[in-house]
């Protein structure tokens, strides 16, 4: 099982903040905002509290409070102080740095009611768009460089999955009104990161497309049983961590030969992997993506 970071450098604190190490230093020594623990070779160490109280900290700072008047601020009305700032600000800079708290907080309801500020103002397209992929990306950043823990990525990714389920459900009681392709948008076999694959889902849906959605670590042999019902079909995959370097070659193989008697094959795949192609050998039924938008361009 996986446990929750507890301690953080103030490298971490400055990775998750945006205030440089020489700032955050300034304030503790100043101010006396954080009090941070010291190993036996005296350096700083920081714990869950200290971050954050940081964060809540950066926050009113951004907000236009000066330091000298945060320091003032009686510690429990500061985190009163943040949620405010959160419900009435729907600021794309806010909002990612109010996510990155509930993150940190595992606070469900801060996450819910940055969400609604913005779509005060926002289609989920925009917040999409505009607000998650730069935390996604900011937090992939963060994650490899071990500054928050498995725990805290998978409960802030679970959080953004739920909105893009609940608006996919929206569309589904529509008849599909485009019937050139029927998508069939999946992830290989032990590949789970979902989220980029569940947004392209949503657009497919929204654009009045068939999608049957597979999901994560789907085995080639179950797409068989999809191909005898349809002969428009288009699979669409996002290869993130799978397949690897040296076995993508071979999965593209094995998926065209899989699919040689199917009348009008399609493969559409995106991803970090896809990187590894030998684009030179590649059937001319498969095409590649660099991005989300360019198969939303596509669509």
């Amino acid at each position: 099982m996986n446990n929750v970071k507890k301690s953080f450098s103030i490298r971490d604190l400055e990775n998750l903040s945006g205030i440089k190490a020489h700032t955050i230093r300034i304030w503790e020594k100043r101010y006396g905002l954080l009090t941070p623990e010291r190993t036996s070779t005296n350096i700083r160490t920081y714990n869950l509290s200290n971050l954050q109280k940081l964060l809540n900290v950066t926050l009113l700072y951004n907000n236009g409070y000066k330091i000298s008047k945060i320091a003032k601020i009686p510690e429990e009305n500061v985190p009163l102080m943040v949620r405010e700032i959160v419900a009435k600000s729907s600021v794309k800079n806010h909002a990612i740095n109010a996510f990155k708290l509930s993150m940190v907080n595992f606070d469900q309801t801060m996450f819910t009611n940055t969400y609604n500020s913005l779509l005060a103002d926002r289609s989920f397209r925009e917040i999409f768009k505009e607000v998650f992929i730069p935390l996604l990306n900011e937090l992939g950043l963060l994650w490899q460089t071990d500054t928050i823990s498995p725990a805290h990525e998978h409960f802030i990714t679970a959080l953004i999955k739920q909105k893009i389920l609940i608006n996919t459900e929206k569309l589904q009681d529509r008849q599909p009104t485009k019937k050139d392709k029927v998508f069939v948008p999946f992830l290989p076999e032990n590949e789970i990161h979902e989220i980029g694959l569940l947004y392209i889902n949503y657009e497919i849906t929204l654009r009045g497309y068939k999608s049957i959605y597979l999901g994560q670590t789907v085995p080639l042999d179950t797409l068989k049983d999809v191909m005898r019902y349809f002969d428009n079909l288009v699979f669409l995959s996002y290869f993130t961590v799978v397949p690897s370097k040296d076995k993508i070659d071979k999965y593209i193989y094995d998926f065209s030969k899989m699919v040689q008697e199917y009348s009008n094959p399609r493969f559409w795949v995106l991803g970090h992997q896809t990187q590894h192609l030998d684009h030179g050998t590649i059937p001319h039924f498969i095409k590649t993506f660099n991005s989300i938008e360019q198969v939303i361009s596509e669509l």
